[in-house]
């Protein structure tokens, strides 16, 4: 008999089975199923393509009965092709998401993933004039997820949230820890109980503050104003002790516009809640001032609501994986509201922790690295995916300038290049927007050799292999 679950399809969307990309006993290297879409159909035959993590498919038929597809079909399907020897039940508990359920298994999934964030700084204080009365203790409260689990440095847990919520600019480093990063960092698990409380004033005079059994001490790492992204750590038993069912986002391979938005953070201080939206532009350019200093930051709009507090939160597609970090929003407009994308978050936050665990315990910020050139796009276009069931814009990267004794000088880049991929120690990664080579810079380490495809005449040309040197390797400020 088969099971009464059926997978429900619109009539002209693919129905999209979405697999945690973490099967138990894999390790970080073996290729795993990132998700099973239905791809085709020839009479009563269904077609179904199950994607890898390599980027590697298999396909596999399913003959409609009259009941249709059902979830034990695929099930059974995916057991034969997979060899992967998880039950029903847990394929259909912790992997199996119907388009239709409004996320609601994704949105609990990752909030064993979240935390409410409490920031204690000694700044200056103002009254309601707007005149300064003296120097005191003041929490400012942000949101934050669990980025890894003792798999960077043995033994600990790694947080990500906004520079923002840990940095204060009105912060006086002298009474501070000689710094405007929070003198301290607290987080609260979800469904842990407690927020901190005035509980009575140090030698100084200045408020103290009590953070309960509940809240856990978190050690800042490191961290990039001009990605505004920080990185927050603190033993692995210590969190567990407050709830063993913490785990790991988990981080999409892909973002489109149109996709859902799910924000997990911590309103006003509230404690932690969720919003949904969709993605409404997958580029857009915002002006911050987070130190004093007005930056440009390339943000993911999205009109999922977001309010003071959910900086530094996570932003979740359907399926319950990470697609950015929540961090602006629009006061005016409930409707615009940016997060940071994937590709500067996992660049960034992989970039610091790589350096701040280098054993100089000197570094604590990011680093990147300047090819030595200016570049222009030209001939931009949208192109539509219909395996995927949705597109990307893409242009042309054209080289405009190469500045003498540069990476890209000694490789013999020329004015005019059209720049298509560049390959990093054997994996080629696309380049079809402009922005894409700060992120695959943001990615560079020392050591790594690298080598340009270009379109050059309308010849494609590539160029010879360039090792990264820890030379060429610029902080991010």
């Amino acid at each position: 008999m088969k099971h009464a679950k059926k997978i429900v399809a619109a009539t002209l969307c693919a129905a999209v089975i979405a697999l945690v990309p973490a099967f138990a006993g894999c390790s970080q290297s073996q290729a795993y199923v990132t998700s099973i879409a239905k791809s085709g159909s020839e009479g009563n035959d269904d077609i179904y393509t199950i994607y890898y993590s390599d980027g590697t498919t298999s396909t596999f038929t399913v003959t409609n009965g009259s009941d249709g597809v059902t979830a034990d079909d695929l099930y059974q399907k995916y057991i034969e092709e997979t060899g992967d020897n998880i039950s029903y039940s847990e394929f259909l508990s912790k992997y199996l998401t119907v388009e239709g359920d409004n996320g609601a298994s994704a949105i609990n999934y990752c909030l064993q993933s979240s935390l409410k964030i409490y920031s204690e700084f000694v700044a200056a204080q103002y009254n309601d004039f707007n005149m300064f009365t003296g120097y005191n203790t003041s929490v400012y409260t942000g949101a934050a997820v669990i980025y890894d689990i003792d798999n960077i440095t043995d033994g600990y847990t790694y947080i990500v949230t906004n520079y923002h919520v840990v940095y204060l600019n009105s912060a006086q480093p002298a009474l501070n820890g000689g710094t405007k990063v929070a003198r301290s960092i607290y987080g609260y698990l979800y469904g842990s109980e407690g927020t901190p409380s005035a509980s009575g004033q140090d030698s100084n005079g200045y408020t103290t503050y009590d953070y309960g059994d509940y809240g856990i001490e978190l050690e800042y790492v490191g961290g990039s104003v001009e990605n505004d992204i920080a990185i927050l750590r603190v033993e692995t038993d210590k969190i567990k002790a407050v709830n063993e069912n913490i785990r790991a986002v988990d981080i999409a391979d892909d973002y489109y516009v149109g996709e859902t938005a799910i924000a997990i953070g911590n309103p006003e201080g509230n404690g932690l809640s969720v919003t949904k939206g969709i993605i409404s532009t997958e580029n857009e350019l915002i002006s911050l001032n987070i130190d004093g200093t007005s930056r440009t930051y390339r943000s993911l709009r999205i009109d999922t609501p977001l309010y003071s507090g959910n900086s530094g939160g996570g932003l979740f597609n359907s399926s319950g994986e990470l697609i950015g970090i929540t961090n602006a929003g629009n006061t005016e407009d409930q409707n615009i509201n940016y997060a940071i994308p994937l590709e500067i978050v996992t660049g960034t936050v992989d970039n610091i922790i790589c350096y701040a665990n280098d054993g100089d315990n000197q570094t604590n910020g990011a680093y990147t690295v300047k090819f030595g050139i200016t570049v222009s796009s030209s001939g931009s276009k949208y192109v539509y995916d219909s395996d995927k069931g949705y597109g990307e814009i893409t242009e042309n990267v054209n080289v405009e300038s190469v500045t003498t004794d540069t990476i890209a000088a000694g490789l013999g880049l020329q004015n005019g290049d059209v720049i298509k991929k560049i390959d990093v120690n054997g994996t080629e990664k696309e380049i079809n927007r402009t922005f894409t080579l700060g992120d695959v810079a943001l990615t560079l380490r020392s050591g790594d050799e690298i080598r340009f495809v270009l379109e050059r005449d309308g010849e494609t040309v590539t160029t010879s292999i360039y090792t990264i040197s820890s030379s060429d390797l610029v902080q991010v400020e």
